[in-house]
């Protein structure tokens, strides 16, 4: 349904610091950067290996993360790239907002972990076991 996703970030080099170490468990990288130190409009984007953007993050000096009710969750491989999303993200300057575990309220092998980004972004990785 949807094609991308666009957060704005008031430091573009600490959002890519952070979302370049959370991401990369998951098989998500950098797909295209548009960076010009001094320069207005600057970007980066996130996605698959050899494939386009699924979320973008854009320089807002503004910017302010939507409020409570409001959160991406990422599609992890598994467990263990679970357990990985959200030990690097809180390496990499995140706040723990829910260890790694199953989640039962949401289903019977929901593996979910969550983290809030350094811009104030509720991020989560979810792995679900086939039925």
């Amino acid at each position: 349904m949807l094609h991308h996703l666009s957060l704005g970030v008031t430091d573009l080099a600490r959002a890519a610091a952070f979302y370049d170490a959370a991401l990369t468990p998951l098989g998500y990288h950098r797909v295209w950067s548009d960076i010009r130190p001094g320069e207005p409009d600057q970007a980066i984007g996130y996605g698959p290996s050899g494939g386009g953007d699924k979320l973008a993050l854009k320089q807002d000096d503004g910017a302010r993360a939507p409020g409570p009710g409001f959160h991406i969750a990422f599609a992890a491989p598994n467990q263990a790239a679970v357990d990985a999303f959200h030990q690097a993200a809180l390496t990499a300057g995140g706040i723990d907002n829910g260890a790694p575990g199953l989640r039962l309220h949401y289903g019977p092998t929901y593996y979910a972990a969550f983290v809030i980004d350094p811009d104030g972004h509720r991020i989560e990785a979810v792995f679900k076991a086939p039925a």
